[in-house]
Parts: structure tokens; C-alpha cells; sequence
């Protein structure tokens, strides 16, 4: 089924254009507003008017993320907005932030403003719609207008937008070259899409009532408007709402979102707050709480999405359309970085998930970057990925004490093929392992790296337990892994610290990697946490706050008050994960990193309840 749908896809005529590629910059340029659900991401909602530049959603046929937005300078907020809301007060058309705006962020995820438009407050939530039973592939604009005037107004409330954008993105972007298109369907209903057949996104607009519809269709650059008229006595206040959903094809969108309609939003915003109440964690102090759960709640939405042409669940780096590294990843990062994270939270998606790493990416263990659907986008074999499977599945069978998981056959297949290539990697003299690459995708200085080495130690531990009896005979011994980094690995004698990378041949390299860093150790059960030749590691590495996965790392080191300290007070990319930063803790490349905020959520987390860090 999945080969058809590629076929399919490559058989369309809405195609895109490859001579225009559009590189996303690497921080936000806005001070966005951010949410969505799985399926849909809303990385782009302006603070000055609540307007939605870009609407994102995976697409497994193209191998990555299709964005519709008003206009090609939608991340720097220069094109018109794809939707945003209006009010007209007897007759005069006035800008919702015409006497200031003040925004607040629900449960880390809801955005919510609050304007005065002369004597009218109006309050707007933007929230798509979350939890077992409001899993939809939409979300609702909810607006709250009180007159607290002595005379009574006539408001007109107007979603209005522009389609002038539409793009598949990986890590580059590029724009499809059909017409955009938006049409009024039905009674208050209108339809965004291309004009090419088949098509790959549409979305359908409506109102909780029926809607006064306004299309122009013609141009490249399509408006539409969606009115309501509202009389308002003094001293009064009425509610409403707009729903935007999503579906392969215009017939799709239009059935999820009358869907919505009949739901209404009321009852859809009740069932997100209460889902994603469960997924906040407690420490006992509040700033770390604060930390952990900002992080935690972008890592699950934005590292991991539902592709809308198949409704299966995909890993990704980032759905933030200026995140560098766009809809690929490396299977470490899937393993090791967000599922840990959304494991604290939902330990059954947890469990699909990882079920979905196994099938997707378990073919090959740790050979490289892969698009969402587990095609290789860059070669290049990590011993950290391949490792990651068995350490990920031993996590996930300690939390949920679900050992029955290994009977399932992805799971098993998964192991296997990592067991096989992991012996592969071994040095026939000495009990450690060869890599190609770093987690970060540089070369390896030297082919035998500490951190891969003590996480394929770790790997070996869950290998030797889970395999069959005849298999697991034939593992190397973790102990003899781990004397070896100690007899291999210790530069400079007794009072040495721990090298990055050896040969075996006496060279060394003892610069720290900074995804692979030695700080992370005691995680992987390599060394204690107090062991003197790993603290004297972490003195000698020090605090260069250059890259944000370097600085999570000291969480488990000597140093981890201060560690913890500089996180809480760190700005990031909108307060959320990016690669590069500066001392103040600013974020200067690799924005909207999703996947590494799940590691900043699960690190900390571990650090608060197992090595007792606190404020």
C-alpha cells in the first residue's frame, strides 16, 4: 500500500519546483506564537494580531511537511497572513491591537490574547484539538467579544485570508507550481487547495454558525473572508468560533471539519486541556517544572507529527519551518532524544512509537539521517543509533513494566539487526567498537569513540537478556566493554580525564563532541556520576555555552546546579531548544530544535529525580 501511494504521488501533476528552493533561516524571525497537534502544526501565529501565517502537515508520500501560507515571506511575517481575525464595529473596520495586545500561554500550549477595541474586549484562543477522544487533523479559532459599553455596538467578526503560498518542505523548501485555489463549497464553507489533480492538502473553513462567505478566486493569490454579524446590547458578551481542518483532498477536509462543527469547540478545547494536563510533570520545584514542561509539550507535538495521507505516526527533528534540520532524523535522535520525553508523559504513544521506529528505521540500525518514512536521506553509520533500539526498548520496558513487547516482531527484528551490527563494528583485539560518524553527522576524529562506546555497552546488557538463549551467548560482556574505555580511553595517566576518540595505536583526541560529549556517562551507566577521572573530565571541558546539547549534558555532571541554573534563565529560539548558543543563553542557529528540547525535558527530569539536582 505504501509503495502505491508513492507511485501515486509521483504520478500527480501538482508538482514542485526544484529550481526554487527556499532555504529556511535558522531562528524565528517573529516572536511566534506556537501550537498544534500531531497533525497539524501552527508554528507561525503573529503576537501583534493573532493573524495564522502557515498551516504545516506531514505528508508520507512526499517524504515531508507541505506548508500552505499566504505568501513566500511567511516566516518573516512579510506576505500577507494565511488567516487571520477581524473585527468591524459599526461599520469601521479596526485592528484587533489597536489599543494593545496581551498574550498568555495556557499549559505551555494554548495560545490566548486579550485586546480592547474601544469598548469592546475581545479574547481569542488558537488551539488544535487533543487527546483520545479530540485526535483531529484541525484546529479552532475561539473568540470571546464583551461589550462594556453603555450603547449597543453591531460587530462584525471576519476570518479573512490570502492562499498565495504552498510548499513541500525536507530541509529546504519548494514551492508547488499549480494555481492556488479558494472556493466556496457549500453554506459558510470554503476550501484552500492547488489546482492540480490529485491533490495532496486541502483545507476546509467554517464557522460554529453559518458564516457569510466572501471568494476571490482569481490572480495567484486567492482572498476569502468568512463574516459574522453580531449585535450586542450593552453591558453584554457573545462567543463564537472558526474551524480549519485538513484532508488529503477537499472532500476529507470538508467532513473533519463539519465534524469540529458538530463537536464545537467547547467540548474540544475541555478534552485538550484535561490531555495535556496529563502530560505535565512535577519535581518539587517549580522553575525546574517550568523548564521540563515548556520543553516536553514542543517535543511532543513538533518531534513527532501523523502524516495525513497514511494517519501513521512519524519521528521528525523539527516541524518548525526554519528549523535547519527540517522532517529528517537520525534514529538516535528519535530513540534517545524525544521518545524519552514523550515517554514521561504518554507511555502508550510512547509505545507506538517506539513500534514505529522499529518498522520504519529498525531495517538498518544507525546507518544514517532517513526521511519520515525511513528512506536514507544521508549515509553515514553512528554507534549511537544502532545502540539506541536496545537501550530505548529497555527504557520503555522498565517505565511500563511491559516485557511482553519484545514478542512483537518489529521489536525483535530491531534487535537482532542492531546485535549483528554492532559485532560488526568490533576490534578484533579489544572489546570496542569502530564508528563512521559522530550523532552529529561530523567524521569520527579517530574510529573508536567513548560515548558510542559506552552506549553500545549499555546496549549490551539489554542485548544479553532479551535475546535467545543461543544468541545472547555469543555477546561481548559489557564489563569487558567498560574496562576497556577505562584502560583505553584515560589520557595522560592515573590523573588523567576521559579522551573523545582512539585509535588503538597510542593517538588520541581529547576535544569534546558536543552530541556525543563524555559528559553523558553516567547516563549510559558507563561511570558514576563522582567517579574522579569523569570529574575530572567535566573540569577540563568546562561551561563554553556554544551548543545547547553540551550544556544539558552538564545536568549530569559536578557542575549541575550551575548547569540548571543558566538553562532556566536561557531565552533559546521562542524559549524553545536550538543547537547554537551564546553565554546569555540566545539562541544563534539551529532554531526550533524539537527533538533536542525532548532531551533538554528528559535530562532534566532525570536529573530531578535521580541525582537529586534542585534549584
Amino acid at each position: 500500500m505504501e509503495a502505491a501511494q508513492a507511485e501515486r504521488l509521483a504520478a500527480r501533476h501538482t508538482t514542485v519546483n526544484a529550481n526554487q528552493p527556499v532555504i529556511p533561516s535558522e531562528l524565528a524571525r517573529v516572536p511566534w506564537q506556537v501550537t498544534g497537534n500531531h497533525w497539524i502544526a501552527l508554528p507561525c501565529v503573529h503576537p501583534a494580531d493573532g493573524a495564522v501565517h502557515a498551516v504545516s502537515v506531514l505528508h508520507r508520500g512526499a517524504r515531508g511537511a507541505v506548508e500552505l501560507a499566504g505568501g513566500p515571506g511567511f516566516l518573516e511575517a512579510s506576505s500577507p497572513p494565511l488567516l487571520r481575525p477581524v473585527v468591524i464595529v459599526d461599520g469601521t473596520p479596526r485592528a484587533i491591537a489597536a489599543d494593545g495586545v496581551v498574550w498568555e500561554r495556557a499549559l505551555n500550549w494554548l495560545p490566548t490574547f486579550t485586546a480592547r477595541v474601544g469598548d469592546l474586549i475581545i479574547r481569542g484562543t488558537v488551539f488544535a484539538p487533543y487527546g483520545r477522544d479530540a485526535d483531529i487533523a484541525g484546529f479552532a479559532y475561539a473568540i470571546a467579544v464583551e461589550n462594556r459599553g453603555s450603547a449597543p455596538a453591531q460587530v462584525q467578526l471576519a476570518l479573512e485570508g490570502t492562499l498565495g503560498h504552498r510548499q513541500l518542505r525536507v530541509r529546504s523548501a519548494a514551492p508547488f507550481d499549480d494555481a492556488h485555489r479558494a472556493t466556496a463549497v457549500g453554506p459558510g464553507v470554503v476550501v484552500l487547495e492547488g489546482s492540480a489533480l490529485p491533490g495532496v492538502v486541502a483545507l476546509a473553513i467554517t464557522s460554529d454558525e453559518q458564516a457569510e462567505v466572501r471568494v476571490s478566486g482569481t490572480g495567484p493569490a486567492p482572498t476569502f473572508a468568512l463574516v459574522r454579524t453580531l449585535n450586542l446590547a450593552a453591558d453584554s458578551r457573545t462567543d463564537l468560533a472558526f474551524y480549519v481542518a485538513a484532508g488529503p483532498e477537499r472532500d476529507g477536509a470538508c467532513a473533519t471539519v463539519a465534524v469540529m462543527r458538530r463537536r464545537g469547540w467547547r467540548e474540544l478545547l475541555s478534552m485538550t486541556r484535561t490531555a495535556l494536563q496529563a502530560l505535565e510533570q512535577t519535581t518539587g520545584h517549580e522553575t525546574i517544572d517550568v523548564l521540563i514542561n515548556r520543553h516536553l509539550v514542543f517535543a511532543h507535538f513538533y518531534a513527532v507529527g501523523r502524516a495525513l495521507d497514511d494517519a501513521h505516526y512519524y519521528f521528525v527533528r523539527s516541524r518548525a519551518p526554519w528549523s535547519p534540520h527540517g522532517t529528517t532524523v537520525r534514529d538516535f535522535e528519535a530513540l534517545c532524544w524525544t521518545l524519552p520525553a514523550v515517554q514521561l508523559g504518554d507511555i502508550g504513544l510512547a509505545r507506538e512509537l517506539l513500534l514505529r521506529a522499529c518498522e520504519v528505521h529498525g531495517y538498518a540500525p544507525g546507518r544514517g539521517v532517513h526521511y519520515i518514512d525511513g528512506t536514507l536521506f544521508e549515509p553515514g553509520f553512528t554507534l549511537e543509533g544502532a545502540a539506541s533500539y536496545a537501550i530505548a526498548i529497555d527504557r520503555y520496558i522498565r517505565d511500563a513494566e511491559d516485557e511482553r513487547v519484545v514478542e512483537e516482531p518489529a521489536i525483535a527484528d530491531a534487535l537482532y539487526a542492531s546485535s549483528d551490527d554492532i559485532a560488526d563494528r568490533r576490534n578484533a583485539m579489544h572489546p570496542l567498537y569502530t564508528t563512521e560518524v559522530t550523532p552529529g553527522g561530523r567524521p569520527a576524529p579517530l574510529p573508536f569513540t567513548l560515548h558510542g562506546n559506552a552506549m553500545v555497552a549499555s546496549a549490551l546488557d539489554v542485548l544479553r537478556r532479551t535475546l535467545d538463549e543461543e544468541t545472547a551467548r555469543n555477546v561481548e560482556d559489557p564489563a569487558a566493554v567498560r574496562a576497556a574505555l577505562r584502560r583505553h580511553f584515560v589520557a595522560d595517566g592515573a590523573k588523567g580525564s576521559f579522551a573523545h576518540a582512539v585509535d588503538l595505536k597510542g593517538n588520541s583526541v581529547l576535544d569534546d563532541d558536543p552530541e556525543s560529549s563524555a559528559l553523558w556517562l553516567p547516563l549510559w551507566d558507563a561511570v558514576d556520576r563522582n567517579d574522579s577521572v569523569y570529574r575530572r573530565t567535566a573540569k577540563r571541558i568546562g561551561a563554553p555555552h556554544r551548543h545547547l546539547v553540551q550544556e544539558v549534558a552538564r545536568l549530569l555532571g559536578p557542575d549541575a546546579s550551575a548547569a540548571v541554573n543558566w538553562l532556566r534563565r536561557a531565552s533559546l529560539d521562542l524559549g524553545f531548544a536550538a543547537s547554537s548558543v551564546d553565554d546569555e543563553g540566545n539562541a544563534t542557529g539551529g532554531g526550533g530544535d524539537a527533538s533536542l528540547s525532548g532531551l533538554v525535558a528528559y535530562t532534566a527530569w532525570y536529573a530531578a529525580h535521580v541525582t537529586g539536582l534542585h534549584e
